[in-house]
């Protein structure tokens, strides 16, 4: 062979093939121009196509991560403008004075306190002693969420809280950043963690906006019946998915704390991970956990006082009808008070702007579907081929159901797709005979329980940014925790709902 023709084949071979990311980047740029330059297909009008491809272009950038969120999700909004398909670039940038928005901005400035000021280790080291491992520490972080889901609405921030917990525990136990443990446990953070917020009426937007709209077209549904409906099913949800997540992840239920120590202090040169437990999660020399003289510093009481007043203030103004962003702004506020300032500029530059101004693009998109009729055309389109009359009862609900699933894949956050899916299911029980106060639970529970991809939920979101998670774990969970939702569903239908109407 020539040495020429050997230094070419070196060449070509040596030639970096293209990246998922550089994938990303083409295809969404093929989605695009086809949008753009192709004739309107289907019977969509060209504003609508337009529409479309634009939100396809940005979920191909989000899903491949071809470039940062922040950089992604700008340009969505200026093509939204440069086509002409919003009046005025207000418009175009209408997602980013969403409260979700600042909502979120706030809770991670809080949790970003409650890291910098070390109370997530202390947390931690209340949920851990020797004979801990970490499929009891998984069990314990779901039964901690579980919880707190009663008494702070808002999934994010119970996940917020606890990052920093997953993480120092992560440390503790001497465990891969990538391993089971963490997994299983931000599954638990992101995938299961929001299921607690159905449980009670004031536990969240969809529980709100689920309840508001049984009112107007079921019948009046109370605070205390609403528990009743609710918690039994959500609490069965929710212990089905934490098995399933110890039992896909394999998570270790021989390794202890204990043990961590023992290899540590083998560790001639002090590289175990595991070797510095001990003093990560504050136990004394016999390797247990104080159960007094605990000693918070100022900081740590500011914050905890902060935090307690913010929860408080949340579970009494969803009875008052004040805001959850108000107790939340409220107390980033005294957090960064002159004297104070524990939420200062270094902890405001290090907080995941890409994953606000994801929201913000994904809630603009939405004004521009909605304003165009795009989402109303994909939805009666559906309807209009679907032969309903045909079907046998539990057929249609099935059906129904899926459709939710459907419309709730295209929106970043479950109250967004309730508010257009529950409306147009609940015309559809009207005509054909079912129980409307069911089948409207029953949209809550497989809406609030299916998550394919990580924009479909801020607290998957937060967990797939800051985890270990691929995008493949969050879809195949996703479908985990949806099937468990239709037999939770298929149970309350036939059994329980019965029983408590």
């Amino acid at each position: 062979m020539p040495a020429s023709q050997g230094g070419l084949r070196a060449v070509v071979t040596n030639l970096p093939l293209p990246s998922f990311g550089v994938a990303g980047v083409w295809v969404s740029i093929a989605v695009l121009v086809g949008g753009a330059l192709a004739p309107p297909l289907g019977g969509l009008e060209r504003e609508m196509q337009l529409v479309l491809a634009v939100f396809l272009f940005a979920l191909v950038l989000w899903l491949t991560e071809a470039v940062p969120y922040v950089v992604s999700s700008t340009l969505a909004p200026i093509l939204l403008f440069a086509f002409g398909l919003v009046p005025a670039f207000e418009d175009a940038v209408s997602g980013f004075a969403s409260t979700l928005v600042f909502f979120l901005l706030l809770l991670l400035l809080l949790g970003g306190a409650i890291s910098k000021v070390g109370l997530g280790k202390i947390v931690a080291s209340r949920m851990l002693s020797t004979r801990s491992t970490p499929r009891t520490s998984v069990r314990s972080l779901a039964t901690h969420m579980v919880g707190l889901s009663l008494l702070m609405p808002s999934a994010v921030a119970r996940a917020v809280t606890f990052i920093p917990v997953v993480n120092q525990m992560t440390d503790a136990y001497g465990l891969p950043d990538d391993g089971a443990f963490r997994k299983a446990s931000f599954i638990v953070l992101g995938h299961i963690n929001p299921i607690g917020s159905m449980m009670l009426m004031t536990g969240g937007g969809m529980a709100i906006i689920t309840s508001q709209l049984i009112n107007e077209s079921v019948r009046t549904i109370t605070w205390v019946q609403w528990a009743v409906y609710m918690i039994p099913p959500m609490a069965l949800l929710f212990w089905l998915s934490t098995v399933s997540v110890l039992l896909l992840y394999g998570v270790d239920d021989d390794r202890t704390l204990e043990s961590v120590g023992r290899e540590g202090d083998a560790d001639a040169d002090g590289e175990n991970r595991g070797a510095g437990s001990n003093d990560v999660f504050d136990l004394d020399e016999n390797g247990d956990r104080p159960t007094s003289g605990l000693t918070l510093t100022r900081d740590q009481r500011i914050v905890s006082v902060v935090m307690l007043g913010a929860v408080v203030a949340w579970i009494a103004g969803s009875f008052a009808g004040i805001p959850t962003i108000v107790p939340a702004a409220v107390a980033v506020a005294v957090l960064s008070v002159p004297g104070v300032g524990i939420v200062d500029r270094d902890l405001i530059a290090n907080v995941s702007w890409g994953i606000l101004f994801l929201i913000g693009a994904m809630f603009s998109i939405l004004d521009a579907m909605e304003a165009t009729g795009t989402l109303d055309y994909v939805v009666e389109t559906l309807i209009a081929v679907v032969p309903f009359g045909a079907m046998a009862p539990w057929l249609v609900i099935g059906t129904l159901l899926a459709l939710a699933v459907f419309i709730r894949s295209w929106f970043s956050t479950a109250s967004a797709a309730i508010v257009v899916a529950l409306p147009i299911i609940m015309e559809f029980a009207n005509v054909l005979g079912l129980n409307r106060l069911y089948l409207a639970l029953s949209v809550l529970i497989v809406v609030g329980s299916t998550t394919f991809f990580p924009f479909n939920t801020t607290s998957v979101l937060l967990s797939y940014d800051k985890g270990p998670l691929g995008l493949s774990e969050v879809f195949v969970f996703g479908l985990v925790t949806m099937v468990h939702g239709a037999i939770v569903i298929v149970l309350s239908w036939l059994f329980y709902w019965p029983l408590v109407v």
